[in-house]
């Protein structure tokens, strides 16, 4: 046990302490952003919008982080990383506690769409960053470092979150969710201020590609946005089929999908570190998430013993693990060519544009279709996905590029 567990504390040694600084204030982050899971609770129970004004109110969530995370890349790209995350951090603050005055339907529309344009600057600036602080050799790591911060402010947050509400209201929700982002400003100023740190990888590219040129690229996008679409089913229509279908309780489902932090947490560092040093390309490991992804749905439909879906929950989450980290660390390594805002900011937006159609796609599926039909569908959507990233293979190993 000794030795299993310093063999995992090992798989995080050679990462710098301004990724660590990174991660801790992605975390600060993402558990402060716990006002996202009550939102559409708040808007109904609260404000007493219908579910068709929530809907509309859910797409301007949607736009703005698409909107957010483009800005953020021309911004980086311009004035730097810094000073992007240092304005996008203290300007959420401010506009997630302003939130809260909001009650008429146009107004929180407008309000949502600038607090998602401010807070997802922040995220192709994170990326640069993180670049800029790792060696060439830890980026994949550090990616899989901060993905743990999410996961864990994620896990927080709406536990948190659920506290807030039973003692203080939703007012207090809004003002914690501020005032974090404003704390979270304070630690990035106080350890990551340009004078105080060490750039372990500082790219300057005096011709600059652009990232809508790179045909590799633009492939890739289309890949990770079919992906975005049948992972993000395990957050939107995969809870009502665990209700409905295999009449599981809250507790049920709530323990199967905690399951995926708790994997994620667990394994995926020892497990991106094992890969790290294989054989494998970013390429071929990224087709092996999408496969493992695609074949959670399919095996659904095999039986109706409810086992099955502990597999599937299982198969998605090592999908997940070997998917995003190599991901993002391709489009990292692309970006060192280009505009890295830019690059980056497209990555962002192919996640923000599955969210858009994703949750809105499934749900009709299920509609029209029933579960069975939309798990095939999900799966040969999947199908598409690993077919791009087979044509992105051949066509790296074709321009001699990996």
């Amino acid at each position: 046990m000794k030795n299993l567990f310093n063999n995992y504390l090992n798989t995080f040694k050679g990462l710098s302490k301004e990724v660590w600084w990174l991660a801790l204030i992605t975390l600060i982050n993402r558990a402060g952003t716990m006002v996202i899971p009550f939102l559409s609770l708040y808007l109904t129970e609260d404000l007493k919008f219908t579910l068709s004004n929530v809907g509309t109110i859910m797409m301007c969530f949607g736009l703005g982080s698409v909107a957010g995370s483009w800005l953020g890349g021309k911004l980086t790209d311009t004035i730097g990383y810094y000073k992007v995350m240092v304005r996008s951090l203290v300007s959420t603050g401010v506009l997630f506690i302003a939130l809260q005055f909001l009650n008429t339907f146009y107004a929180l529309c407008l309000g949502i769409f600038l607090v998602m344009l401010v807070a997802d600057m922040f995220r192709p600036a994170m990326f640069v960053a993180l670049s800029a602080y790792s060696k060439p050799e830890n980026k994949t790591r550090s990616v899989t470092l901060i993905r743990l911060a999410i996961n864990l402010g994620f896990s927080a947050g709406p536990a948190v979150g659920g506290i807030i509400i039973t003692t203080l209201g939703y007012s207090g929700l809004f003002w914690v969710d501020g005032i974090t982002c404003i704390l979270a400003t304070i630690v990035l100023f106080m350890v990551l201020n340009p004078k105080k740190v060490t750039v372990l990888d500082d790219i300057i590219v005096t011709n600059p590609d652009s990232a809508y040129k790179d045909k590799a690229f633009i492939i890739f996008l289309i890949a990770m946005f079919l992906f975005g679409v049948i992972f993000l089913q395990y957050f939107s229509s995969m809870p009502i089929y665990y209700r409905e279908v295999h009449t599981l309780t809250e507790l049920d489902i709530g323990l199967l999908l905690g399951a995926n932090g708790f994997i994620i947490f667990l394994l995926e560092m020892p497990l991106i570190k094992w890969l790290e040093n294989s054989r494998f390309s970013k390429t071929e490991l990224m087709i092996a998430g999408a496969i493992l992804t695609a074949s959670s749905f399919i095996i659904l439909n095999i039986t109706t013993w409810s086992g099955i879906l502990i597999i599937g929950m299982f198969l998605m989450t090592i999908g997940e693990m070997i998917a995003f980290p190599f991901s993002n660390a391709f489009a990292m390594q692309r970006a060192k060519k280009g505009n890295q805002g830019e690059y980056m900011a497209l990555y962002s937006i192919a996640f923000s544009i599955a969210h858009i159609f994703g949750h809105k796609a499934g749900m009709q599926m299920v509609d029209n279709w029933g579960f069975d039909n939309t798990w095939y569908m999900v799966t040969v959507i999947g199908g598409f996905c690993v077919i791009l990233l087979f044509i992105l293979k051949n066509h790296l190993k074709i321009k001699k590029e990996h």
